[in-house]
């Protein structure tokens, strides 16, 4: 296994050297039968040299493009096909050397990340020279199918559809297009049917295929007497798709049936003027309506891509919807990922931010270069605009900010040099093909970016960060996560985030009895953040007691649970600051209307800032964050010694609701005192302040609490079984919680249906209950929890056949007092 302890490093040589691969194959059609025969490669990982039966037919450096060779005159019957590869590390240093006009940093990845140098300089996986959450595994070789087209006359080679709403004529219309090579030398005429029997929609064109390229760009019109359902992003309506028949028939040639998806919604970027705010606005508006967006950072989920499957993407999917996200971002240091991956996201109505496959760094812009990024952002384009998903294009992960931050140290005199390059690159050269292949979606030069603002400041703003325009990113290590004063009141986050350990069954896989420390070798080789593992500690520290027991196994485990649950209670204080800032503007700020937590998933077992671990298990972040999204939740935060309780909604129409405000001590299960307020109305898509009162006046109506005594839980009761999760506030540290006894814990497993039923028990109140079941696959439907009363019911979702007997026998019980 390359994942197991310190082989990334031990494996170093395999990507240093260079690798063919070659074998013989027969044709398995007669040659002579066709006038065009073609090799296509969909995706060769990086720089190689193809041969067929020795004739050189070409090279490839771009892992993002799609290669087609014309081996009409070179095909046999029997053949010999070799793929000869040369080592992207050394192929990306040779580039950076040849480079001599000017260096083009970063040229190397601090020490810290064990990785290679110069991945800029090759158009290829950017984290597969490593990352401050990865490996270095420089792969070489075939990445994507590899096939043999044999046609005559002409053949199809993309095919996209994207809808539009005319708001004129208040209909719905398709844009279709196909692009052809056509070999024949005289143009090709015929006919073309578009069917869509749900949408009582048939329209026939008439055609002419141009020689060479030839495309057609068809605009069909949907019957007005249909009712169209769009698409819509998850938790806000359904995700709606027609079946679609498109046929040609030309006077040369075979006929074609295209068989695909149609689906319908509108997507804009608003970016306007907001009163009582200086800046812009910067939501996303779909099919008419602004929408939060809650999700978080896609980063590729494995090494090795051949080892992620339908059934990886699908699970890692299912698992961003189960915690009601509605959005992911496909980050730019990765790949543009597999159709299957986009075709999830249409079925479950994730809408997708896409980058451009740029990330930390500054790119050359040499003639070579750019013709190769043409060729990547067109077939990207071209292969990726039909999916409703995507709902952005983005250039770059935050290279507007290297510049303008100044992270490579360039002298001012040179930075023109780098602000041209970079201008060419993004604007001139992606932007420009973007709005030639799509116009149906926005596109943004970077992230985080200024929006319109950076473009009137020349694509690079002094300050990308400025939470009056565009997106920002935020990270802060040092001060305490509970103050929500530190957290910028942008108008949206897309990246910020807290690091942790993953469970010790997903480590245990990759390591050995001697790495099971948080101070071993190992456990600072996994750490390619510099300074992480202590970074945790001292963000745990604010809050929580540390593990002193002698036993060092399960000191390591107590580390393991407190650093899940110091990621999961700062991302939650974080995300609820954005949600609850959606409606207000407070000394010119607000309005923000998305929160995208880094990162969704892992590419290996190590620590890093994910909520699903390497293999899909749920980090306690996860189960928060199916909390801190839900669609109705009260959230509460402290100002100057009050507190106030907002009401967050996506819903799509107001509430009357109930708001119960319970106060519990630590030392019992009685409630100490119950408050309900009731006729709270909490509008639709909003968020707004629906109680407030002092701590002391709280203190004071509760008697016997004191801060250090006492925990606060809120929830929204509604109509018909409407309710929002139980929500908490925490009145002191819980390191100066007043806890007098152990509380005891267990449970008791039982099977119902394909559902496995744990019944809880406790003796007294218990921050932070965490049920783990090792290795076995599945997710409860609830986890990290506060239990505030005797007994509760969690379920478990296996993902593969269990048993009561496996469950019992790999459950492990924590709570917080059970760290000692």
């Amino acid at each position: 296994d390359p994942y197991y302890r310190f082989n990334d490093v031990m494996y170093r040589w395999i990507s240093l050297d260079n690798w063919t691969y070659s074998r013989t194959f027969r044709t398995p059609f007669d040659i002579g039968k066709w006038q065009k025969v073609n090799l296509v490669f969909e995706g060769v990982d990086t720089v190689a040299q193809i041969l067929l039966n020795n004739i050189t037919l070409g090279r490839t450096d771009n892992m993002f493009n799609r290669y087609s060779f014309d081996i009409t005159g070179v095909i046999k019957e029997v053949n010999f096909i070799e793929v000869r590869f040369l080592s992207a590390v050394s192929y990306a240093a040779e580039q950076s050397r040849c480079h001599k006009a000017y260096s083009i940093p970063p040229a190397c990845p601090p020490p810290v990340q064990k990785g290679e140098c110069h991945a800029n300089f090759i158009r290829k996986e950017q984290c597969s020279f490593s990352w401050d959450w990865g490996p270095s595994f420089p792969t070489q070789g075939i990445w994507k199918d590899v096939r043999i087209e044999a046609y005559n006359y002409y053949h199809l080679i993309y095919f996209s559809l994207t809808s539009f709403f005319v708001k004129s004529a208040q209909q719905w219309s398709l844009e279709i297009k196909s692009i052809f090579d056509v070999i024949s030398s005289k143009p090709i005429a015929g006919l073309v049917t578009v069917d869509i029997p749900k949408l009582q929609t048939q329209q026939t064109f008439s055609v002419k295929l141009q020689p060479g390229e030839g495309s057609i760009v068809l605009l069909v019109n949907i019957n007005k007497s249909s009712t169209v359902e769009a698409w819509w992003p998850n938790g806000h309506g359904k995700q709606t798709g027609y079946n679609m028949t498109t046929t040609f028939i030309m006077e040369e040639g075979y006929q074609i049936e295209k068989f695909s998806k149609a689906y319908f919604r509108t997507v804009e970027l608003v970016q306007e003027p907001i009163p009582g705010s200086p800046g812009l606005s910067f939501y996303f508006r779909i099919n008419g309506r602004p929408i939060f967006i809650k999700g978080s950072n896609w980063i590729p989920a494995d090494s090795f891509q051949d080892r992620v499957t339908y059934d990886t993407l699908w699970l890692l999917l299912k698992s961003a919807t189960d915690a009601n996200m509605n959005a992911l971002r496909v980050w730019g240091g990765g790949v543009y990922e597999q159709d299957e991956f986009y075709d999830i996201c249409d079925e479950m109505g994730i809408m997708i931010w896409q980058d451009f496959m740029f990330a930390c760094a500054l790119y050359p812009t040499d003639q070579n270069y750019l013709e190769s990024i043409r060729a990547e952002v067109s077939h990207q384009v071209r292969r990726l605009k039909s999916h409703p998903s995507i709902v952005l294009w983005s250039g770059n992960n935050e290279n507007e900010a290297a510049i303008a931050s100044n992270w490579f140290s360039i002298p001012y005199a040179d930075r023109d040099v780098y602000i041209k390059d970079y201008v060419m690159l993004y604007v001139k050269n992606i932007q420009e093909i973007v709005l030639t292949e799509d116009t149906s979606r926005p596109f943004i030069a970077s992230s985080p970016t200024n929006g319109l603002e950076s473009i009137k400041e020349g694509w690079v703003s002094q300050n990308p960060y400025d939470t009056h325009y565009g997106d920002t990113h935020f990270y802060d290590y040092g001060s305490d996560c509970w103050n929500w004063t530190v957290y910028p009141k942008t108008r949206f986050a897309s990246e910020y985030g807290f690091q942790s350990w993953p469970s010790f069954s997903t480590v245990e896989k990759v390591s050995s009895t001697e790495d099971w420390s948080y101070t071993s070798n190992f456990s600072l080789h996994r750490q390619h953040h510099e300074n992480g593992n202590d970074q945790m500690l001292q963000q745990i520290g604010h809050h929580f007691k540390l593990p002193q027991s002698t036993d060092p196994i399960k000191k390591f485990k107590d580390l393991i649970y407190l650093t899940q649950v110091m990621q999961a209670q700062c991302i939650k204080t974080e995300t609820e600051f954005y949600r609850l800032s959606q409606s207000e503007i407070i000394k010119g700020e607000g309005h923000t209307m998305g929160a995208l937590y880094w990162q969704l998933n892992d590419i290996w077992q190590a620590p890093s800032w994910a909520s699903l671990e390497y293999g899909g298990k749920w980090k306690l972040l996860h189960y928060f964050a199916q909390n801190f999204f839900a669609p109705l939740l009260p959230v509460a935060y402290e100002d100057n010694g009050v507190l106030y309780v907002y009401g967050v909604s996506d819903l799509h129409v107001d509430h009357k609701l109930t708001l119960r405000v319970t106060v519990h001590s630590w030392m019992s299960l009685e409630p100490v005192c119950t408050l309900a307020k009731y006729g709270v109305t909490v509008k639709a898509q909003s968020a707004g302040p629906i109680y407030q009162e002092s701590i002391n006046d709280l203190l004071e109506r509760c008697s016997n609490c004191t801060r250090r005594s006492c925990v606060v839980t809120f929830c929204l009761v509604g109509e018909d079984g409407l309710q929002s999760p139980v929500n908490y506030h925490f009145l002191s540290s819980l390191k100066d919680a007043v806890v007098l006894e152990k509380t005891q814990l267990k449970a008791s497993v039982s099977q119902r249906d394909d559902v496995y039923v744990f019944v809880l028990q406790t003796t007294a109140v218990a921050a932070f209950v965490s049920l783990d079941v090792g290795s076995i696959k599945g997710r409860f439907s609830d986890n990290g929890f506060l239990m505030t009363e005797k007994k509760k019911v969690v379920e478990f979702y296996p993902w593969e056949p269990t048993s009561v007997e496996e469950l019992e026998k790999s459950l492990t019980l924590t709570s917080l007092v059970d760290v000692v």
